[in-house]
């Protein structure tokens, strides 16, 4: 009897509607899991395949990818376009007279008001490569390479502030909760080392993205996808040294004790996430031999640390390229680098066009053109997707924040034109693709959205957008949503 009471208890426990609403959503979810990598209902079974498709090349792109790598620059802030690749010589005529009332009508802006003056380039420009495109002097490197890059030069957006901007170029909508691009690729196509994630994320700029870790999470995915952060210098990733008198073989002893009450836990919840978290710490495990090896810098010949700028030992983007690079020779899927540090509003020396902002350029310029030259004769560009760019542009305006101009020279937000690059991965290389009105203000030419550039990274990778989808509270989501187009134009 009382063996019967204990039994009902334990059932009541269990099924509570807080517990029934919970396995509403996850339960249902760890089925549509099972049901899509082909599972049985034993769960060794299950476990196996998550932690299979979670770190291992599944071979489920749609079709033959022209890239099997993507490494992603965002230049969190948005450089501007119009001191970069954007030449404007009529811009640069009207410099310092009255904006036209036209630019003004119905526009947002995030710190603009009253009448501004338009703002000519504060930078000079010239023609390079077989291609002839323009680039500063602000990128004397980077000119070099012009012919091996696809320029996007009518990029808009429909965010205007930072974070909600970089959750839209990074997931597809300006909300939370949505996964990121990595995880989707990771969730398509897993990694092609089952000793690393298939999506790693590196920063520097000393900060991290306006809208925080979100635009590197899994969102509703399983969290086995969400991007793993590693460091430039310290620890490659936090917490994964053994402790003090730990060894390797307790640390593995721990692990498996932990995992079987995991899969205790599995058996009874049935909580996708449970697996995610075995998985997890059999990639821990993994990765304390892995990652030191791909993450020391210092055993790179004296000529690459020269070609990139790197320092080894300390943050910076130089040493993350480098970094990038080496990931990509693992096999590692997604590589995302975030530079902090690019919203040159003008208000203060350090975020003006004249001086933060050439510092900043100076930071990039030597690393992202060698990270093409390193991959083009390592034989590895033609299979490695390099996108380039910031959540939005900046504005033909001299920013006069209060309706007063500011001290130093610079730019506002802007959505509706700014350029960014791709390179590599089955893009035509040496072409410039869309244009503005002489101004820069608008599009007027192969106008390309957020969503047509996710779009097209992953058919480059050999994944249609429509399909690549997720169920969730009742409908399939998928990267680019309800929207999207592949750029077939720009496709070698």
């Amino acid at each position: 009897m009382k063996l019967i009471q204990h039994h009902n208890q334990k059932k009541a426990q269990f099924e509570t509607r807080r517990h029934f609403l919970k396995d509403c959503t996850t339960g249902l979810g760890a089925m549509a899991m099972a049901s899509l990598l082909g599972c049985n209902s034993t769960t060794d079974r299950v476990i196996s395949e998550v932690i299979k498709k979670a770190s291992v090349n599944t071979g489920a792109s749609h079709f033959s990818p022209k890239a099997k790598n993507v490494i992603f620059l965002h230049m969190a802030g948005a450089p501007s376009q119009l001191e970069l690749f954007d030449y404007k010589p009529e811009l640069a005529k009207m410099n310092e007279q009255v904006c036209p009332d036209s630019f003004m009508e119905g526009k947002r802006f995030a710190f603009i008001s009253g009448k501004p003056k338009l703002l000519g380039p504060k930078a000079e420009f010239a023609q390079y490569g077989q291609s002839g495109a323009w680039v500063s002097d602000n990128l004397p490197h980077f000119s070099s390479v012009v012919d091996d890059v696809c320029f996007l030069k009518a990029m808009h957006t429909d965010e205007i502030n930072h974070a909600p901007a970089q959750l839209f170029l990074q997931t597809g909508s300006a909300r939370m909760g949505r996964p990121s691009i990595g995880s989707w690729v990771t969730y398509g196509l897993g990694s092609e080392n089952d000793n690393l994630p298939g999506y790693m994320v590196l920063l520097s700029g000393g900060a991290t993205p306006s809208a925080g870790k979100t635009v590197w999470g899994s969102g509703f995915l399983p969290s086995v996808y969400q991007g793993v952060q590693c460091r430039s210098h310290g620890d490659p990733i936090l917490y994964l040294s053994d402790p003090a008198n730990v060894s390797r073989d307790l640390r593995k002893d721990i692990i498996h004790a932990i995992n079987e009450v995991n899969r205790e836990e599995y058996d009874v919840f049935n909580d996708p996430e449970t697996l995610t978290r075995i998985a997890q710490y059999e990639m821990a495990y993994k990765m304390q031999v892995s990652v030191p090896e791909v993450m020391d810098i210092s055993d790179e010949p004296k000529y690459i640390h020269e070609m990139y700028g790197t320092e080894p030992g300390k943050e910076s983007f130089a040493n993350n390229c480098l970094l990038a690079r080496r990931l990509v020779e693992k096999g590692v899927r997604f590589i995302q680098l975030y530079d902090w540090g690019w919203d040159a509003h003008g208000n203060a020396k350090e975020v003006s066009l004249e001086h933060g902002f050439r510092d900043k350029c100076k930071d990039i310029d030597k690393p992202m053109t060698a990270l093409i030259n390193d991959l083009k004769q390592r034989g590895m560009l033609d299979e490695t997707l390099i996108v380039w760019g910031g959540e939005f542009g900046r504005t033909p305006m001299l920013e006069n924040r209060s309706g007063t101009d500011n001290k130093f020279s610079g730019r506002d937000h802007h959505i509706d034109a700014y350029t960014m690059w791709m390179a590599g991965g089955g893009i035509k290389p040496g072409l410039t693709y869309g244009e503005t009105d002489s101004f820069g203000y608008h599009g007027v030419k192969d106008q390309v959205h957020i969503h047509d550039l996710q779009a097209t990274i992953l058919n480059q990778l050999g994944l249609n957008h429509l399909d690549l989808t997720y169920h969730f509270q009742g409908r399939d989501y998928r990267l680019t949503d309800l929207f999207g187009n592949v750029v077939q134009d720009i496709i070698a």
